[in-house]
């Protein structure tokens, strides 16, 4: 049986190779999309959700969006860098989405559980061992 499984498998290992971006590519879209429209579709709507910081809103508003445009745009160009330089870079690719996740989970979405049907937590628990990964493996992916 495992012979079997084992020869299905093979037919992917030419695909190995390039497997990183399989993880790489939806991050990074994923951060550009909700990112950049932040800032097309007006930050005041985004800030306004957080209204609980008060006049702190704003600017964090702004420096989560410019983290979500670096996360997404490191990703990317952190594959295609080699060696340290591409190594760093999706780290820091990491690191800024680390507390953006944090952030949507436990002031947006904590209280919804864990379905994301319901409001709730488990694509951003996702998306957060993502940025974890990337920011402990770097371009070892």
């Amino acid at each position: 049986m495992f012979k079997t499984i084992n020869g299905f498998f093979g037919i992917c290992r030419p695909f190995q190779p390039i497997s990183g971006w399989f993880i790489r590519l939806p991050f990074a879209a994923t951060f550009l999309y909700h990112g950049v429209t932040k800032f097309t579709n007006g930050i005041d709507g985004f800030a306004g959700m957080m209204s609980d910081f008060g006049a702190a809103a704003m600017p964090i508003a702004i420096i989560v969006a410019i983290a979500e445009v670096l996360a997404g745009v490191g990703a990317i160009v952190g594959g295609f860098a080699k060696g340290e330089t591409g190594d760093a870079i999706t780290k820091l690719a990491g690191l800024a989405a680390f507390p953006v996740m944090l952030g949507a989970i436990f002031l947006v979405h904590l209280p919804h559980g864990w379905n994301v049907m319901s409001g709730g937590m488990e694509f951003q628990v996702m998306m957060l061992g993502i940025a974890i990964y990337f920011m402990l493996k770097g371009n070892d992916v």
